[in-house]
């Protein structure tokens, strides 16, 4: 299928942020896991095998540790997400291909994350692509509640007037696709190494799998130029 035939009807564009809008190779994400891992063990005083233990249950039984460490252990988002997110991004840099095709494609673009704001803008700084940019979704804007929960996808289309019949969703966990999917939007799972973000066997939410997205997307910008 190509580009333009899969994404004719889409005016709107909503992205994930980590190891969506930049290569997974970044690896900016094992950064932010370690932080994670050492907000839980000093904050709580655990030896490290067992904060890293906990850590990953939460993850498992509430989609992040944040909002587990919220329901069980009454955490204060702020300091946590300040704290977690203070890593080095100078991994990825400028991207230009990236920056060339949102500028080339309609409509309004969103970030919508599980992480802050003020990470994503630094992202987004980095990459050069902040002018692109229409708004940041963030998990504040979200109450706390993180995706694949279906609620914050229904507030994030509402709050920027989006009609999900026009609207693709980029994404490279799978699992957080599907209710976008379910809502009516067009999918776009950004293939990654990571087990927990493979689809499962018989999954049928997915539109359309890519190997990276600033290809991907100059690609479309390319071909809906030809229509």
């Amino acid at each position: 299928m190509q580009p333009a035939d899969a994404l004719h009807h889409v005016e709107h564009w909503v992205f994930d942020l980590d190891n969506t809008l930049y290569p997974a190779r970044s690896n900016l994400f094992a950064q932010i896991d370690r932080r994670m891992g050492e907000y839980i063990r000093s904050h709580y005083d655990l030896p490290e095998a067992e904060a890293k233990a906990l850590q990953k249950r939460l993850f498992r039984d509430y989609g992040t540790t944040l909002r587990g460490l919220m329901n069980e252990r009454a955490v204060d988002p702020g300091p946590f997400l300040e704290f977690v997110h203070d890593i080095d991004i100078s991994a990825i840099g400028p991207s230009p291909t990236l920056a060339a095709a949102l500028a080339d494609l309609p409509g309004r673009k969103i970030v919508f994350t599980n992480g802050s704001v003020r990470h994503a803008e630094r992202v987004l700084s980095r990459l050069g692509v902040v002018a692109q940019f229409d708004g940041i979704f963030d998990i504040v804007a979200a109450d706390y509640v993180p995706k694949p929960d279906p609620g914050p996808y229904r507030a994030m289309l509402d709050l920027y007037g989006l009609a999900p019949g026009s609207t693709a969703m980029v994404e490279d966990m799978a699992r957080n696709l599907l209710p976008a999917h379910q809502l009516g939007m067009t999918t776009v799972w950004v293939r990654t190494p990571s087990d927990w973000g493979q689809p499962l066997p018989g999954d049928g939410h997915i539109d359309i799998a890519v190997d990276d997205t600033a290809e991907w997307l100059a690609a479309v910008a390319a071909a809906r130029r030809t229509l």
